[in-house]
């Protein structure tokens, strides 16, 4: 059974690419996360992923987030904010609190 998740991709009033996770993500889902993840990144440059709306993440997608740190920025909330700091993805990308 697939573990809900919503992406929704758009822009900043900037302009800049974001894509913005709500629910879990987990090994039933990661590969769609990957999936939308790389789409954005190719079509983007740089990638602006909010996971501000993110309950559960697991490894299946942190391992993601770690494949193109180079060329995303992320926003968490308090919840997965220190999961991203001890896993070590906040020295390889920038990684902001709410």
């Amino acid at each position: 059974m697939t573990t809900a998740l919503t992406l929704t991709s758009g822009h900043r009033p900037d302009g800049a690419r974001v894509l913005a996770a709500a629910g879990e993500i987990d090994m039933s889902n990661a590969e769609a996360f990957a999936a939308a993840l790389a789409d954005a990144v190719g079509s983007a440059g740089q990638l602006l992923v909010d996971l501000t709306a993110v309950e559960y993440l697991d490894s299946a997608g942190l391992s993601t987030l770690f494949r193109h740190a180079e060329h995303i920025e992320v926003v968490t909330g308090p919840i997965l904010a220190p999961l991203l700091e001890i896993s070590g993805l906040s020295e390889l990308t920038t990684v902001r609190g709410l």
